[in-house]
């Protein structure tokens, strides 16, 4: 067993502390084995490594060209309600990406560094891909025939869009593998728990494990590619018992770089195409929200957009990490004129009276639940968010 003050506390490790506890539900292989789907007859007969060197091996992976078809199942118990409030539907890629929080999910996944990725989802969302090539980012939806598109700024190719375009490329088993280990010093135990077989490939099995308490999550186990050190497997199980909440897995992978047409990509003739919103500014839709996450992962706020909408902030580290923000201000106020829901007259919804009606009152506000994330809005319009417990929340609110 060793903790996180050893050769995985890397670059990554700030990023990871608040992105691992909140988003490992984004956002990123468990049970006895990893599960059955990713289970073998017979384990791979392997040179043993301990966890220090398996995790070196996985953050020091230089293999970034692949290409493969990836498995995801998420149980996250997301209320129904709630997606539909927070994706809005349609066929924008944030609504896309709420999909898949939720049922069994299949991705064809390619990539040639980080300036080329393509990922599509296949079955009842088929028809959908996101390509991300250059300064060229796409998301394509054949059944409603309309295109999102977005013109990235030129030093995007490291960014947050070039590696998780649409926020589906964090579910893939090498983003959520690299942001558990990327966790926060001394909050984390981690020891190798044998071997498995993943796609015809051997691999190693690393079980993750909060030591801090307050966290919803229990385990988190990772095979790992024995050859080159990237992670083909990650289930994320919960304190709380059950099936797992999330388990991403490859069910085949080939390590040859993609041709170069992969990523190609032009919206056919009489598409519709919405761009961007910030693209004429050379920025990506969403670049002010990815600021202010990276300003979040660095333990500040970031101002407030010219919007009006709040920074945020993060309250505590590593597992037990909490997002804080408030609500945004609009909507008429709660009281006259409003139904149950928060609609008033001839307004948008009231974001709090809104939460109100999706939560249940607790102690300090209300609290929106998930088997992995809670997020406690206080009475005021904060927020709190993180996969945590609930005592947890109302410490870092300040209410009891």
């Amino acid at each position: 067993m060793v903790d996180q003050d050893t050769p995985y506390r890397t670059r990554r490790r700030t990023v990871g502390r608040v992105l691992v506890p909140v988003a490992v539900g984004a956002v990123v292989a468990a049970g006895a084995g990893l599960v059955p789907a990713l289970a073998s007859d017979s384990a791979p007969n392997l040179p043993a490594v301990s966890a220090e060197q398996l995790v070196a091996k996985v953050l020091g992976s230089e293999t970034d060209a692949f290409s493969g078809t990836v498995k995801v199942k998420a149980d996250l118990g997301v209320p129904s309600q709630l997606l539909g409030a927070a994706g809005g539907g349609g066929a924008s890629p944030q609504a896309k990406a709420l999909e898949l929080l939720g049922g069994e999910h299949t991705l064809q996944v390619a990539a040639d560094g980080p300036d080329r990725q393509r990922l599509g989802l296949v079955g009842e969302l088929g028809g959908y891909e996101v390509v991300h090539n250059g300064d060229q980012l796409w998301a394509w939806d054949s059944k409603a025939n309309e295109a999102h598109h977005v013109v990235l700024p030129k030093d995007a190719g490291h960014g947050r869009a070039a590696g998780a375009p649409l926020g589906a490329g964090s579910l893939t088993p090498q983003e959520l593998a690299k942001q558990v280990l990327a966790a926060g010093a001394g909050t984390t135990s981690v020891t190798v728990d044998g071997t498995v077989e993943v796609a015809g490939r051997a691999a190693y099995k690393l079980s993750v494990k909060p030591t801090q308490a307050g966290s919803t999550v229990r385990e988190v186990r990772i095979a790992v590619d024995a050859e080159h050190g990237v992670p083909l497997g990650v289930l994320v199980q919960v304190a709380g018992g059950g099936s797992p909440v999330l388990d991403a897995h490859f069910s085949s992978v080939s390590f040859a770089t993609p041709a170069a047409k992969t990523f190609e990509f032009s919206a056919p003739k009489g598409a519709k195409v919405t761009e961007g919103r910030d693209a004429a500014a050379g920025a990506p839709a969403g670049a002010a929200e990815a600021a202010e996450a990276a300003g979040a992962a660095r333990g500040k706020a970031e101002p407030a957009r010219p919007g009006g909408d709040p920074g945020v902030n993060v309250v505590g580290e590593g597992w037990t990490a909490v997002l804080s923000t408030r609500l945004p201000e609009g909507g008429p106020s709660a009281g006259a004129g409003q139904d149950a829901r928060g609609h008033g007259k001839g307004g948008p919804d009231n974001p709090l009276a809104l939460v109100k009606s999706l939560g249940k009152p607790v102690g300090g506000g209300s609290l929106i639940s998930t088997r992995l994330l809670n997020v406690l809005v206080t009475d005021d319009g904060r927020v709190f968010a993180g996969a945590v417990t609930l005592p947890v929340l109302q410490s870092a609110a300040g209410v009891k």
